[in-house]
């Protein structure tokens, strides 16, 4: 028997590391974190990243993370992803350590775009045309061959980061790169063109075992009106089960879930539903961003860090077969620049907002004398909140009431001479 002691390896514990950090201690085993960003660039964006570690790594490639571990004092139990960027690589190291995973030989394919499309084409399911091309000059061209509207994405992006909508010929031709690196700071070199689905969208997270699949709750990406757009984050709105498309939605996720090998741990897929029916707009094995876990923490039995530890470590969770038992529904919100880049003067609204029923957490971006630029992005939002509610109405209106009090003072730019 060895004597070395008990751990997890947390791959990419940035954002939702505390929480992970906290169950793997809740379940007497050590924190080994492994990072795939350079200490230096960690250090200022998330200069407490280390915290709560017994071990920290820093490595990209798995060969590298697999000496390592063979040199520390610790045996490694499970591998878990904790942030999309570390999906890949947590599955192929669990791969070569013999530990529960996902399908490693789709590890790729569940966070690459473009190989995402092509397995999700190879297996039947519902997805948008779509073309892959290295260049931005290359996007008319295939545009062009999918018909318009479509939007453009980076094949390793996430958060929105660069996502372009490009309604007609004329802005296909003048296409350019505003981002030339991704949420997680590679450069990017690669782009998605696909045909724009219009229709209502989702978020779908959902929980795995042993192959099996069980959604835990959808959220509507609710926009003010029903033009095009290319970032979907406005008014998110928790579903109900008896909503009219809850049932198709969750069978095609399964689906879904099931042709990309996922088959323990939680899961964050977005779709598009219409008349035609229900389309992939992406999968992550990983837990939901945003607000989804801090509110099943408060709100329902679900211990998403616990849970997910437990899918890991081969063991099947008891949310895969009890009631949820939520005591809340939940929404958010995310207030956007609109007018333009320029300078912040004010947030007006902000203490009414944080004071106001139903209100569970502010999110604040920019202070005073700040420049905003336009909001297109997950990182480019002046405000968010999260909330909750007894039932979908009273959410519904928490998050129109925090729109009326909002207001953004900001001096637009100058227009260069």
């Amino acid at each position: 028997m060895s004597n070395r002691k008990p751990a997890v390896l947390l791959v990419d514990p940035v954002t939702v590391g505390v929480g992970y950090k906290q169950a793997v201690r809740d379940m007497d085993m050590s924190v080994v974190s492994l990072f795939t960003n350079e200490p230096a660039d960690l250090k200022v964006t998330w200069p407490h990243h280390a915290e709560g570690d017994d071990v920290s790594l820093y490595a990209t490639e798995a060969a590298e993370v697999l000496t390592a571990l063979a040199d520390i004092d610790y045996e490694i139990r499970a591998v878990v992803p904790a942030s999309e960027s570390g999906v890949h690589l947590a599955s192929v190291i669990a791969h070569e350590l013999s530990l529960p995973c996902n399908d490693v030989e789709l590890a790729r394919a569940r966070h690459d775009k473009s190989l995402m499309r092509d397995h999700a084409a190879a297996q039947g399911l519902r997805i948008p045309a779509y073309r892959l091309v290295h260049d931005p000059s290359e996007v008319r061209e295939a545009a062009e061959s999918i018909g318009y509207p479509v939007i453009v994405k980076q094949c390793d992006g996430a958060g929105s980061i660069g996502a372009t909508l490009v309604p007609d010929a004329a802005s296909a031709e003048n296409f350019q790169v505003v981002d030339e690196t991704n949420y997680f700071g590679w450069t990017v070199d690669a782009w998605l063109v696909e045909e724009y689905i219009r229709g209502r969208e989702f978020a779908v997270n959902a929980f795995s075992s042993d192959g099996d699949h069980r959604v835990i709750d959808m959220w509507e990406y609710r926009r003010p009106d029903d033009r095009d757009y290319d970032f979907p984050l406005w008014d998110n709105v928790q579903a109900v089960p008896d909503d009219p498309d809850w049932a198709r939605i969750e069978e095609y996720v399964c689906q879904v879930l099931t042709a990309f090998g996922v088959r323990r741990g939680p899961s964050h897929t977005e779709v598009k539903v219409n008349a035609d029916g229900v389309f992939l707009m992406e999968v992550g094995a990983r837990l939901p961003g945003g607000p989804a876990t801090d509110q099943w923490s408060e709100f329902t039995d679900v211990r998403p860090f616990h849970d997910t530890l437990e899918c890991y470590l081969g063991r099947r969770p008891a949310l895969m077969d009890k009631p949820i038992n939520s005591r809340a529904m939940f929404g958010a919100i995310a207030i956007h620049n609109e007018v333009g880049p320029g300078t912040l003067v004010a947030m007006h609204g902000l203490e009414e907002v944080r004071n106001h029923p139903g209100v569970d957490k502010v999110l604040v971006s920019y202070e005073p004398g700040d420049h905003v630029p336009p909001t297109r992005d997950t990182l480019s939002i002046p405000l968010g909140a999260w909330v909750s509610g007894p039932d979908q109405e009273s959410v519904v209106r928490v998050l129109a009431a925090i729109r009326a009090m909002v207001d953004l003072e900001i001096t637009p730019d100058q227009p260069a001479d």
